[in-house]
């Protein structure tokens, strides 16, 4: 991240501008920084202006607390601001859940995109599920046992137990750990892990939400549900596509959204 700007709160925020074309900000998900989306920035750059960041308490970024939902939708003001005061925005799983409910509280956002938010309503048991892995995550942090936080998110995702251990003894696990009091974050962004149809109802600009083929049902019929609530909204489906989706398959479905 070459350049830095700072949100309402002081927090300062690390980010880089690609590219050429409309502007589009790439908003990561949980235990992801700005380098994890850097690759689809490249498939878009040859169309649009992109913009990747650093969200608070990872990578680059600050972090000021009290931690709310809102000072990362500030923060994704104060990006906005800098990259010229107009801006879509494309988030990926929780971070889609960031950018829709920014483009809800109004912000100069053009139109928006994301990709399989993982809103619990048509997984058995769903609302159950995130009321345990809340409960259980916040007591982890509140410990300082920040492996076991990882691991609570590994689980969530459907991860084996076997590849939780061996990822447990990678050299990867230290970074992961660097980040995890950040799940408390995307996971305050889900809220009660339901799609929350009100605040998606009032959006009033064109919103596309994508899964892969591949994903869980209860995945791709979240999306449909995004894009049946939205007014002005869209489903895509990509064939053969999980929800570690590849850059060289998104990327032209987004740029042609975006750019036209």
């Amino acid at each position: 991240m070459d350049k830095k700007t700072t949100s309402r709160d002081g927090t300062a925020l690390a980010y880089q501008v690609t590219g050429q074309g409309p502007t589009v900000i790439l908003v990561s998900g949980a235990m992801s920084t700005g380098g994890t989306v850097a690759p689809l920035g490249q498939r878009l750059a040859g169309r649009c202006t992109v913009v990747v960041y650093d969200r608070r308490g990872r990578g680059e970024s600050g972090d000021t607390k009290p931690y709310a939902v809102e000072r990362e939708v500030e923060d994704l003001a104060a990006l906005i601001d800098a990259v010229g005061g107009q801006a879509a925005l494309f988030g990926v799983s929780s971070g889609g859940a960031l950018v829709l409910e920014a483009v809800a509280s109004g912000l100069p956002v053009g139109r928006a995109a994301v990709y399989e938010v993982p809103y619990a309503d048509f997984l058995q048991g769903g609302a159950e599920r995130e009321a345990t892995y809340k409960e259980q995550l916040n007591k982890a942090l509140s410990e300082e046992r920040r492996g076991d936080a990882v691991e609570l998110f590994l689980r969530l995702t459907g991860l084996a137990e076997g590849m939780i251990q061996r990822a447990r003894q990678s050299p990867m696990w230290a970074g992961m750990e660097a980040v995890a009091p950040s799940l408390a974050y995307d996971d305050s962004v889900m809220g009660d892990g339901l799609l929350p149809r009100d605040r998606l109802a009032g959006i009033s600009v064109p919103v596309l939400a994508v899964a892969g083929g591949a994903s869980p049902e209860w995945m791709r019929e979240a999306s449909r549900e995004i894009s049946r609530t939205v007014p002005d909204a869209a489903y895509r489906e990509l064939a053969g596509q999980t929800h570690m989706v590849e850059p060289d398959v998104l990327g032209p479905v987004l740029a042609e959204f975006f750019a036209g």
